[in-house]
């Protein structure tokens, strides 16, 4: 049970306390260690300390006489970092007592995250809709746009996570990449996929395939040598619809990853990445009804 409730659409950050042996013999009140932690933070943090916003995991206020307890919890609120906003609306797909579905923008990620914090879809979502207690089901890229599912109560969310954890949602994309008429397609793309903490592109690397993608092309523009192209993912790998395409020898358009990585500037929206999740369709692990949403979103490039 956290202690402090959802403020600005923001969950508070938890902090354990190391138990070694070093952390233990150095540290002998608890705001010793937050302040070691946060050390740029320390005017606001003593205004949070003087406000009670300070807590440890029984809820109770932490403060100079509160000892360094090992393994032991603190919840406080960060500032936010300083974003640039996202300019693009999060379109509302679907709605009723247990879920939200939306239709989400290039370029908002889809829960806060490093330098996307209040501008992320569900941060705008809990404030502007007055859910605090919204979390998603499953994510999609920064990147990617289209059809997002989040959960309105948290009696509900698990069963509904874990339908996309048991790979029992079939979700259907599209992206606008090059034509090449030599391609047999459909295909059925399989590799194995690794992403590595703090780097940012996965990696197909030699083993037993862990990603699974059926690949379809749906119409072409011989003019511009572009085709537009259904992508189905069996499995569910960090950027695994871009290796897959790339893997084909078609990286999707506006792919600043694959197949070298560039950069582009954090409010730089004028190349969007070619992709977006077109529908989901799912059996209600509430009543067993089956439900499909979809967007009607069209890519830019086409």
């Amino acid at each position: 049970m956290v202690p402090l409730p959802v403020r600005d659409g923001l969950n508070p950050t938890r902090l354990v306390l190391p138990h070694d042996a070093a952390s233990v013999a150095r540290w002998t009140r608890t705001l010793d260690y937050v302040r070691h932690r946060f050390p740029d933070d320390a005017a606001r943090l003593a205004e949070k300390v003087a406000a009670g916003e300070v807590v440890d995991g029984g809820g109770r206020p932490v403060d100079d006489r509160t000892p360094y307890a090992p393994r032991g919890f603190v919840f406080l609120y960060r500032d936010p970092p300083v974003e640039p906003d996202v300019p693009f609306e999060i379109r509302v797909l679907h709605r009723d007592r247990d879920l939200l579905v939306v239709d989400k923008p290039h370029f908002l990620a889809t829960i806060p995250r490093g330098a996307h914090v209040e501008r992320s879809v569900l941060v705008r979502l809990r404030r502007d809709l007055d859910l605090p207690e919204l979390s998603p089901a499953h994510r999609l890229d920064r990147v990617t746009a289209g059809v997002l599912l989040l959960t309105i109560r948290p009696q509900v969310r698990g069963a509904y996570q874990e339908l996309f954890a048991r790979r029992e949602v079939r979700k259907t994309y599209e992206a606008v990449a090059p034509s090449d008429p030599s391609l047999d397609l459909p295909a059925t793309v399989r590799s194995r996929i690794v992403k590595h903490r703090g780097v940012m592109r996965a990696e197909e690397v030699p083993g037993e395939p862990n990603a699974e993608s059926r690949v379809d092309l749906l119409e072409t523009d011989a003019a511009r040598g572009l085709a537009r192209y259904r992508l189905e993912p069996h499995s569910g790998k960090t950027h695994q619809l871009r290796l897959h395409m790339n893997r084909l020898g078609v990286p999707i358009l506006h792919d600043n990853f694959y197949p070298e990585q560039y950069d582009v500037a954090p409010d730089d929206y004028s190349r969007p990445l070619q992709l977006v999740s077109r529908s989901l369709e799912l059996v209600d692990p509430l009543d067993g009804r089956p439900r499909r949403f979809e967007t009607d979103r069209v890519l830019d490039a086409w």
